[in-house]
């Protein structure tokens, strides 16, 4: 059985496409999009073009991690969407979720300023997209995870995000 898997990223990465096409393509996985456990006021904030901090984002971590717990105690292997640009934020769903394991989606600027431009009905501005860049710390070698580069059809992409999630397990 595979681990508790957060698929992670700036905004614009394809968190939530890959997270749902990894959770139909893993028997017994369940999708969840971290984005739907955000307090309203953190809703408000971002759709104002206003950054979250780090206070803002503390009990929705804390919720990212307590929907993946509840996900494993059904017997199901949840594969979260959620942006974890920081350390701290991915130890902070660790204390929820110790078994939880991070995707991280490689995708170059000019890809995802295209990408936010396509979307449509998405709370998140362009304009945050910077910020975003600038808080995102990459996976390190104590950190459990792997980072994989966005190329390709999506059926490719989610066979080289379960080969890597195996082989770094």
């Amino acid at each position: 059985m595979l681990p508790p898997l957060v698929i992670m990223g700036v905004s614009g990465s394809g968190k939530s496409t890959v997270a749902e096409a990894l959770a139909d393509r893993i028997e017994g996985g369940r999708y969840i999009d971290g984005d739907d456990l955000h307090p309203a006021s953190n809703v408000a904030k971002m759709s104002a073009g206003r950054p979250l901090d780090d206070v803002d984002r503390a009990p929705w971590l804390d919720a990212v991690g307590r929907a993946m717990v509840e996900a494993v105690a059904e017997g199901v292997t949840p594969v979260m969407a959620c942006s974890a640009l920081k350390r701290v934020y991915r130890r902070r769903i660790l204390a929820q979720e110790p078994q939880a394991f991070f995707v991280l989606l490689d995708v170059g600027r000019d890809e995802l300023v295209r990408r936010m431009h396509r979307r449509r009905g998405h709370f998140m501005p362009v304009s945050l997209l910077s910020s975003q860049l600038a808080t995102l710390q990459p996976l390190t070698a104590g950190e459990p995870g792997t980072t994989v580069r966005v190329l390709g059809h999506a059926d490719q992409l989610t066979e080289r995000i379960l080969a890597q999630v195996l082989r770094a397990r």
